[in-house]
């Protein structure tokens, strides 16, 4: 891929200049963070979107543009092949990780309207969306999760890491965006489905198979 057609290149790069912008400027981290209270009561809708370029800490940023780079580029492909133009496919991808922080936060919005001391950060949301986008795509891939010592198919990890997220999200008390990463890898199967729907058939041809 070329790099100036690459979108997924472009978001690591605009994450990695937002966030190291926060982190020395708590002005500008409280401005773009993500508080329910604040979006609901004062309509700062800016902040679902510009929360997903701000993170927490270094390892919080290098962990999400690890994943965004290993899996990225498989879901800008994808839409390159759907669209059968690569400038308009990484147009498309670009569109999709966007639609996703919102999406993903859609759920905290309304949970924690009212909870003016809730705030969050992070490409999290967004990077499940795009994740799953390859999960689908080559469901049975191996992938290595840190601490499992063996590698593992891609459709176990992903429904796993469903199961994992919804209960986490349930259970609260760790100070991780669950639910974003729940319903933004629920974002990713929806419009990966609806964009290519005969990966569904595939997928249940290769289990049953």
């Amino acid at each position: 891929m070329d790099i100036e057609l690459s979108a997924n290149l472009f978001l690591i790069v605009a994450n990695v200049l937002v966030s190291l912008s926060a982190f020395n400027n708590g002005e500008l981290f409280h401005k773009l963070k993500f508080n329910a209270y604040y979006i609901t009561q004062y309509r700062q809708y800016h902040r679902l979107l510009t929360s997903g370029f701000v993170h927490a800490d270094f390892i919080h940023l290098f962990f999400n543009m690890f994943v965004l780079f290993m899996f990225g580029r498989y879901a800008e492909y994808f839409f390159q092949d759907l669209t059968g133009n690569r400038l308009t496919g990484s147009l498309a991808y670009a569109l999709f990780y966007l639609g996703a922080l919102p999406m993903s936060s859609l759920y905290s919005l309304e949970k924690h309207k009212h909870d003016e001391w809730y705030n969050a950060v992070g490409a999290s949301g967004a990077v499940s969306a795009v994740l799953f986008c390859f999960i689908l795509q080559q469901p049975f891939s191996r992938m290595l999760i840190f601490p499992i010592p063996f590698p593992v198919p891609a459709i176990i990890f992903g429904v796993v890491y469903l199961v994992y997220s919804w209960y986490m999200g349930k259970r609260g008390g760790d100070n991780i965006g669950h639910d974003a990463h729940l319903f933004g890898a629920i974002f990713g199967v929806m419009i990966t489905l609806l964009s290519k729907p005969e990966l569904a058939i595939q997928l249940f041809n290769q289990i049953i198979s």
